[in-house]
């Protein structure tokens, strides 16, 4: 395993000029993972299985795939699949770009169920009668990018927010988190507070950083991140580094000491304690027994 995880970005130009959607086969797409399965994007992607059995996982979550299931995947998650065993199905890519010039909300992307930064689960099964409504939107998409037609990238648009909408539906029922979904979307600021969280927690752990940047106050900052999700900004913060640190154990060999550094632990022996209270185990434990 290598030291870096593969990262592949959007080929904008595929079709001569420049377009941040499209759709993709799978079958077409596994020949660059012979080598190395485990990679990430800088795009969304939502896949759809047809055919095929397998593990497919994200982050460190792995799922049991089947036709008919949906995967959601956010720009610089870590995925790995299982490509012996998942046949084909069909890849929907887009950057967040393509969307966010239509409305005025610049996280409508982020606000959607299933890419929220923490939703229920980044696979959703569906129904046979609603699975194949989508597919053959995608289909309409694919028609829509060969044909090149004027006005192409408006209904582009609008066939891509379809599925979206459609998807974001069928999520929130599987999930029933409608109530809990409503509640943080309105509030904005602890919207804003996981975005940033999500950007810079690499190098920023202090709850007085992400209040600064909101411009509110530490205290405001934690009374509304409790009352929204039940722990503390800080606890939240704490959470996304260890994850990283998680990531970077089991999908890398990046040496312990370099870990802490990326992290910014002022010592390798600090981030070693603060690993083992959060997991119960030292990183050299955690890497011998998640690797895959």
């Amino acid at each position: 395993m290598k030291n870096s995880i593969p990262r592949y970005t959007f080929y904008k130009n595929k079709y001569g000029s420049e377009l941040v959607v499209d759709v993709v086969e799978l079958k077409y797409v596994k020949k660059f993972l012979a080598e190395s399965a485990i990679h990430t994007l800088n795009y969304y992607d939502v896949t759809f299985i047809t055919e095929g059995k397998g593990t497919f996982s994200v982050d460190n979550q792995t799922y049991e795939v089947t036709p008919c299931d949906v995967l959601f995947s956010k720009p610089g998650e870590i995925r790995n699949w299982d490509t012996r065993h998942i046949i084909n199905g069909y890849a929907l890519i887009f950057e967040e770009e393509f969307l966010s010039s239509l409305f005025k909300d610049s996280l409508f992307v982020q606000h959607l169920s299933f890419f929220q930064l923490e939703s229920f689960s980044s696979r959703l099964h569906l129904p046979d009668e609603l699975y194949a409504r989508i597919l053959q939107i995608l289909h309409h998409i694919k028609m829509e990018i060969d044909s090149c037609q004027q006005n192409g990238v408006h209904v582009l648009r609008a066939l891509l927010y379809e599925v979206l909408m459609l998807l974001d539906r069928a999520y929130l029922k599987m999930t029933s988190i409608e109530e809990g979904r409503s509640r943080e979307a309105s509030n904005n600021h602890v919207s804003k507070f996981m975005n940033l969280v999500n950007i810079h927690s690499k190098e920023q752990h202090s709850v007085q950083y992400y209040a600064d940047k909101l411009c509110i106050t530490s205290n405001y900052l934690n009374e509304m991140v409790t009352s929204t999700m039940g722990f503390s900004a800080k606890q939240y913060i704490q959470n996304k580094v260890m994850d990283e640190a998680k990531r970077l154990l089991v999908y890398t060999n990046v040496p312990i000491s370099d870990i802490a550094f990326e992290l910014c632990f002022s010592t390798v022996s600090y981030f070693i304690r603060s690993f083992r209270q959060h997991t119960g185990e030292t990183p050299l434990l955690y890497r011998k027994t998640h690797k895959p």
